[in-house]
C-alpha cells in the first residue's frame, strides 16, 4: 500500500476538471492506497459545506485536509466547513514530504 499526498489549490466551481483530480483521489484510496487531499489556494472554496463540490462528498476512504491561512484569506470560518474536513496548515506538506509520501500538486 503506497501514501499519497495530494496538492489541489483550483477551485471546482472555476475549473470542472477539478473534479476528475477528486476522481483520481478516489481511485487510488479505493485500490487499497492511503490518500491525503490537501486542499490550498481556491481548492479551499469546495471545503464548505454550503456549496460542498459532489466530488468532495463522494471522498469517503480519503483524508480531507484544508489549509488554515487559505481559509482565513477567503474569510471562511473554520464553523463553515463540510463533514470530514479537517483544518491544517503547509506545515503537513513538509511532513509528508519527510515520511516519502508520493506527492502530486494537481
Amino acid at each position: 500500500m503506497a501514501k499519497y499526498f495530494l496538492i489541489e489549490s483550483q477551485s471546482p466551481l472555476d475549473y470542472p476538471e477539478v473534479n476528475n483530480n477528486y476522481n483520481l483521489a478516489s481511485d487510488l484510496a479505493n485500490a487499497g492506497n492511503d490518500v491525503t487531499l490537501f486542499l490550498i489556494e481556491n481548492g479551499v472554496l469546495a471545503s464548505r459545506s454550503a456549496v460542498a463540490s459532489q466530488g468532495l462528498t463522494n471522498l469517503e476512504k480519503v483524508k480531507l485536509l484544508v489549509d488554515k491561512f487559505s481559509l482565513d484569506e477567503r474569510g471562511i470560518d473554520t464553523t463553515e466547513l463540510g463533514a470530514k474536513i479537517e483544518v491544517s496548515t503547509v506545515a503537513s506538506i513538509v511532513d509528508a514530504m519527510g515520511e516519502g509520501q508520493k506527492m502530486m500538486w494537481l
